[in-house]
């Protein structure tokens, strides 16, 4: 923001300051309030699906839906309608579309493989014809933090209650039926209404995600919190909540850092995202070689002994 204004002046702010400007940063905050409230409740859903997202290996249904998304909004923004809503619509399609052609593995990766490229190619149609401002159609790729404006603020709470709602029904069910499929139907767990309904929850999700960090980087969100807290934990209850964590940490700080900057905020949230992941397989890592020389060297004591 302050660069964008040095720039309307015709001066050069110099990639530094481009990428990290902290003039008159306290009165900046004041603009993107609803931005931080936004970016707490997405990494709040974005942490907690995620979990699902890795444990049923949905990272590619992820980016699928994610395309649908940016369609959905790219022709809400062409038509002059609410742009959440249409993102909203795009991301149920995607997913009500997957969840029921995409029952096997190879399936939904089939069916995904030609939901993005078609979502991707109405998409950029959209954009084409949009005449509006150059802001907003590269906000839909890339996020932007200052895009939160009190109505879409109620689209969000609202849309994420509903998801949390939902999350918290199916959580139990869903995560007996990600463990073990064959036992949980055994049992009378309904997996298949599950897989759906979890599907639809991860529609909502993304279509969420998509209008801060933008339709490309949606999986710095809903993938790299939940992958970091899995090489470091397998504890049903520690692992949502590091997910949560490092989500929340992504985005507040990629809000904060991409403030004073005009950079799109999707760069800092990425970073802060892989880095955390970074982190977190180092760590695991080394654990993992410290766990390795124990057990290589206990016969070895034991032989000593005798």
């Amino acid at each position: 923001m302050i660069g964008e204004r040095l720039l309307a002046e015709g001066e050069n702010p110099g990639v530094w300051k481009q990428i990290f400007n902290f003039e008159n940063y306290g009165e900046l905050l004041g603009l993107v309030q609803n931005s931080l409230l936004a970016g707490a409740l997405l990494g709040l859903l974005g942490g907690l699906a995620g979990v699902f997202v890795i444990m049923r290996d949905l990272p590619f249904a992820v980016h699928g839906i994610s395309e649908l998304s940016f369609a959905g909004a790219a022709a809400a923004l062409l038509l002059g309608l609410n742009v959440v809503a249409g993102s909203i619509v795009g991301s149920l399609l995607a997913a009500a579309a997957i969840g029921v052609l995409g029952v096997r593995a190879r399936d939904r990766n089939s069916i995904i493989g030609v939901i993005m490229p078609f979502g991707l190619g109405l998409g950029v149609l959209f954009l084409s014809l949009y005449k509006g401002r150059t802001v907003n159609k590269f906000g839909l790729l890339t996020g932007q933090i200052i895009a939160v404006d009190t109505p879409q603020m109620s689209w969000l709470v609202g849309t994420s209650a509903v998801v949390l709602i939902a999350l918290a029904i199916v959580w139990r069910p869903l995560t007996f039926a990600g463990v073990d499929p064959v036992v949980a139907e055994s049992r009378g767990v309904p997996v298949r209404a599950l897989s759906l309904a979890f599907m639809l929850v991860l529609g909502l999700t993304v279509a969420l995600c998509v209008q801060i960090v933008g339709a490309l980087l949606v999986l710095s969100l809903l993938v790299t919190p939940a992958a970091a807290a899995a090489r470091i934990t397998a504890s049903a209850v520690l692992l949502p909540v590091l997910s949560v964590v490092f989500a929340l940490v992504s985005m507040e700080g990629g809000i904060l850092l991409a403030l004073g900057s005009t950079i799109p905020i999707s760069p800092y949230v990425t970073t802060i995202s892989f880095v955390i992941y970074l982190v977190c397989r180092l760590s695991s890592t080394r654990r993992g070689d410290r766990t390795s020389r124990t057990t290589r060297s206990a016969p070895d004591r034991a032989a000593a002994r005798v």
